[in-house]
């Protein structure tokens, strides 16, 4: 009896978990979009409506590891223009793009883990206000290197990356390169003994540090990450455009983190998983696109998305609130 009671709560649990309600979304989105244009059902719309934005969606796999962690970066997207920037400039001063993208990925790595060790390692020091420094600073830094010109003429390749696919099957090389991350990601977070710290960590930061978790040098690891990702996707935002400019990925930080808290990332910390993350970026994407059909302008989008987050991320606390009120009231 005991058993099948069990079984129940778990069939309970998985019916109203997170991800449900963001495929339900997913569903409605899908069927409102078809229905404004026939030409959304077509498959190069949708592999076009998935692969915009992706360069971002490489920093929500990291963000939900901050998340869970109770932290915050907000100095994501400064660290994309400067990771840009410098590229640019390694490749018009005579290096390989191969290895200016290396400059790109070493340079993100860099500020990420400046910001990792001040806030792991400096005491009463948020994350919060030196990702708000970082903010500043790292592109106030890609300014003062580009000003207001832009540098492109990139090897024809280098293009690839954001807009090839592959095989000719249609398929963009940058949704398998995103697919193949947020397995690895996905994994590392929920299978390993390494994502059940980042969990207590986020959960209960003192008492993680009286189990024995190295709770500092694990915050100072998710952050470096967070700054490798944020390298990756100046790599191909960089493609996307054609060129580099010291105010490319302006908001990305507030979208990015948007993205993450709708996939079900609590900011308070504990709460997360990578696979909501994912269909939290396809609902926006989808949602966008199908109000880019319908000529919507670009605030009015904002506003619109604004009140879709508002309402979705208030409904599990909106249920756990009426959970715990007592029965009669």
């Amino acid at each position: 009896m005991a058993l099948e009671t069990v079984r129940v709560q778990r069939v309970r649990t998985s019916a109203f978990r997170w991800e449900w309600l963001l495929l339900v979304l997913i569903a409605g989105t899908f069927f409102v979009n078809s229905r404004i244009s026939p030409h959304f059902l077509r498959y190069t719309s949708l592999m076009s409506a998935l692969s915009v934005f992706l360069e971002a969606g490489f920093m929500v796999l990291s963000m939900v590891f901050i998340l869970v962690a109770g932290d915050i970066d907000v100095s994501v997207a400064s660290i994309v223009a400067l990771a840009s920037v410098l590229m640019s400039l390694s490749y018009k001063a005579g290096l390989s793009m191969g290895l200016a993208m290396l400059v790109a990925l070493g340079v993100g790595t860099g500020c990420g883990y400046l910001n990792g060790l001040l806030i792991s390692r400096v005491p009463n020091l948020s994350a919060i206000i030196v990702t708000l420094a970082g903010f500043s600073l790292y592109r106030g830094i890609a300014y003062i290197l580009l000003g207001d010109r832009a540098v492109g003429g990139f090897p024809s390749w280098y293009s690839y990356l954001a807009w090839g696919d592959i095989g000719g099957t249609g398929v963009p090389f940058i949704l398998v390169a995103f697919l193949a991350c947020a397995l690895v990601y996905g994994l590392v977070l929920h299978r390993t003994s390494f994502g059940r710290k980042v969990f207590a960590i986020g959960t209960n930061r003192t008492a993680a540090v009286f189990s024995g978790i190295p709770v500092a040098r694990i915050r100072h690891t998710l952050f470096t990450l967070n700054g490798l990702m944020a390298g990756v996707a100046a790599i191909f935002l960089t493609s996307k455009l054609g060129s580099s400019r010291p105010n490319v990925a302006t908001g990305y930080e507030l979208e990015v983190i948007a993205i993450a808290v709708l996939g079900g990332a609590s900011p308070s910390g504990g709460k997360g998983s990578i696979a909501g993350a994912c269909l939290a970026l396809v609902l926006m994407r989808l949602l966008r696109y199908g109000m880019g059909l319908r000529n919507v302008p670009g605030q009015v989008m904002m506003v619109i998305i604004g009140i879709v987050l508002i309402c979705v991320v208030m409904f599990p606390n909106l249920l756990a609130t009426r959970k715990r009120r007592p029965a009669g009231l």
